[in-house]
């Protein structure tokens, strides 16, 4: 892990990750099982809902550990405001797709920062 990676690790994720257990905001917990390890976790991030899912932008590129993990294992689950989801599937978007779900603000910045990775988390609330 980088030096960054390790930083957001242990200061701005346990933050953000109480901000996503609430029932506003644009976070979402996404709880994943390591590749390895086999060990559960639960890692903050941004979310656009759309039909049928989610849009993410992958900030640090697909080779993060938790989008490896969810990959790896052919789903995984989210929580966002305060429903469980189901994840099965993921469908690769580019960036003009990506860019388009999120909101008129948000797609400003991404344009900003110039995002390219995108994909769309497909699944459905959780019964329960």
């Amino acid at each position: 892990m980088s030096a960054i990676g390790t930083v957001l690790k242990h200061t701005l994720n346990p933050l953000t990750k109480r901000v996503a257990m609430g029932r506003r905001g644009p976070f979402a917990l996404v709880r994943h099982v390591g590749r390895k390890s086999g060990k559960s976790y639960e890692t903050p991030i941004i979310v656009q809902p759309t039909a049928g899912g989610f849009v993410i932008e992958l900030t640090y590129g697909d080779g993060v550990d938790w989008y490896r993990n969810a990959r790896a294992a052919g789903g995984c689950g989210i929580r966002f405001h305060g429903v469980e989801y189901t994840i099965t599937g993921f469908e690769p978007m580019d960036a003009a797709a990506g860019i388009a779900a999120f909101t008129p603000a948000q797609q400003r910045i991404l344009r900003l920062l110039r995002r390219d990775h995108f994909v769309k988390f497909v699944g459905h609330a959780t019964a329960g």
